[in-house]
């Protein structure tokens, strides 16, 4: 059993004790337990069925010190972890203190509990029964029994047919977010709706059913106008649709212990339906006449991209309309479909006025082959000599040959790609400089690093996005900065093939096929202060 550092305890004994009474316990979540309560800290997971909540109360005040969520197999340590934020740092209105007394209902946790707390001068009780934890979890469970499902059940399988249909049509291959496109219903109070189709950059997917041309307009004239955040999410909430996105639950992390970084596993795929309002905010869940609508909605685009897909490819938007009958439970329903070039230029035009305002550099994001295995890390200098002197890509620099070796940037992909990407940067004129500059997404609040290369003309690409709060990224970039200073400002970028064979993650000499040496650049340098996500425009500006 791991006791407390002998300072925690100093620390814990200079807290004032309370007369009072502190329940704890552990709890598991069922498979209908609430996601959205309102936790302690944001960063911590959320409840899932195989996960458990880990609640510390004070029964005399009737209040929540501390909540922590953690996965089912975790020892009794999570149990103190909580308890003692419980001491230390408890929810407001509390303030830091000990308890005189602690019950649990769980004999394991109380024999826990005894060894690690010995010496603090807490009384430790067993209890059949926590009135207040057992008042608080069924708060948690009516709160998830009275929520709408997030699809009506009638409609659920139908629904996510045709978002699996829609992923495999993959309409952003071919239309970026401004070429609009009408359906015309007649059913449901909606005569129309008009399509926005993100995810031709490859940061969102999805689809925004406005339900009129003024809405759309209104909030790409919002988000192009460069507002405050505040602004921002003002005109995000001001939007009139029923949207279908995707959202992406990442294996977990792998750390490479040589290049230190992660390798990003292909995702599993999860559609999100639900509503924008300007009255009604925003909803992940859709009624029964809302779940109908979108259904045909869904259908008729899936028909019109099967039958006219040739048409729309090559940056080509011409005049299509197409009238479908859709069959809607018991009566079949006409819908038309048609594209809206028009209304397309229009939309362009406000985007390449926003540039001409703003005067910020494109950041492009096509350089580096997708599903490439991407990691940060050093390479010794014996290795890089061997590189110089072998390699038929070689861009010299000049860094200064001190530490451990060279930071670098390594992309693995397949042979051909790898030579195609090294073709396009030097008919480019090679590689000026890495870059890590910080993004934000002012809508959910998270925060990121986006890794740039500035190519020799002057050109911004987007290889990598990290999460700016990710331990092992936090770590990687701490090392790779320290490493940077040793090399006086300089790094590397190394292209290698063997994606898929034994080497994947951990090339050898004879994957490597490139390596260009690089200036590292400061944000500040770049100039571009902190990108941020701009939601429905499809682009990072």
């Amino acid at each position: 059993m791991t006791g407390l550092n002998p300072s925690t305890r100093r620390r814990l004994l200079e807290l004032p004790q309370i007369q009072s009474v502190w329940e704890g316990d552990r709890r598991s979540f069922s498979q209908d337990a609430p996601t959205d309560i309102p936790w302690s800290d944001p960063t911590l997971v959320k409840p899932s069925a195989d996960g458990e909540c880990i609640l510390w109360v004070d029964g005399s005040q009737g209040m929540v010190r501390s909540m922590d969520v953690v996965p089912m197999e975790t020892g009794h340590e999570a149990i103190v972890r909580t308890l003692l934020r419980a001491m230390e740092h408890p929810h407001n209105p509390a303030k830091p203190a000990r308890p005189q007394k602690i019950v649990v209902r769980d004999r394991e946790t109380l024999f826990y509990l005894r060894g690690v707390l010995q010496d603090l001068d807490i009384a430790l009780d067993y209890v059949p029964d926590l009135p207040l934890i057992d008042e608080i979890f069924r708060g948690f469970q009516e709160t998830s029994n009275s929520r709408p499902p997030a699809l009506p059940p009638q409609y659920a399988e139908t629904l996510l047919e045709r978002a699996e249909e829609l992923w495999n049509d993959a309409p952003w291959e071919v239309l970026a977010d401004h070429q609009i496109l009408e359906i015309e219903l007649n059913r449901w109070d909606l005569k129309s709706v008009y399509v926005s189709v993100m995810g031709m950059l490859g940061m969102e997917y999805g689809v925004l059913l406005y339900r009129s041309l003024d809405s759309l307009r209104q909030f790409r004239e919002r988000v192009l106008s460069q507002d405050s955040i505040e602004h921002m999410e003002e005109a995000f909430l001001g939007q009139d649709c029923l949207f279908l996105t995707y959202e992406t639950e990442a294996d977990d992390d792998e750390f490479d212990s040589e290049f230190e970084l992660v390798e990003f596993a292909e995702p599993e795929l999860k559609p999100v339906f639900g509503n924008l309002h300007p009255l009604e905010g925003i909803r992940s869940f859709l009624y029964d006449e809302e779940a109908i609508a979108v259904s045909t909605i869904l259908e008729a685009l899936h028909r019109f991209m099967k039958q006219h897909r040739r048409k729309l490819d090559g940056d080509r938007f011409p005049e299509i309309a197409s009238r479908y009958k859709i069959a809607v439970e018991a009566s079949i329903v006409p819908v038309k479909v048609m594209t809206l070039p028009e209304v397309a230029d229009d939309l362009f035009g406000m985007v390449d006025e926003a540039d001409e305002l703003i005067d910020m550099p494109v950041i492009r994001d096509d350089l580096v082959p997708e599903n490439a295995f991407l990691s940060l890390g050093v390479i010794p200098w014996s290795m890089v000599e061997q590189m110089r002197s072998q390699l038929d890509h070689y861009q010299a620099g000049e860094p200064a040959e001190v530490g451990e070796g060279l930071p670098v940037i390594l992309i693995q992909t397949s042979r051909p790609k790898a030579k195609a990407l090294i073709e396009t940067i030097q008919s480019i004129g090679g590689i000026r400089g890495i870059c890590f500059n910080p993004g934000a997404d002012p809508f959910m609040g998270d925060h990121y690093d986006l890794g740039l290369f500035q190519t020799q003309n002057g050109e911004l690409h987007l290889f990598g996005e990290f999460e700016g709060d990710d331990p092992t990224h936090v770590q990687a970039r701490r090392k790779w900065e320290q490493r940077c200073k040793k090399t006086k400002g300089y790094c590397g970028l190394v292209i290698a093939k063997g994606l898929t064979g034994a080497s994947r993650g951990d090339p050898n000499i004879k994957d490597m096929m490139a390596l260009f040496e690089v200036k590292a650049i400061s944000p500040e340098a770049l100039g571009l202060g902190t990108l941020e996500r701009k939601l429905a425009v499809d682009r990072m500006i």
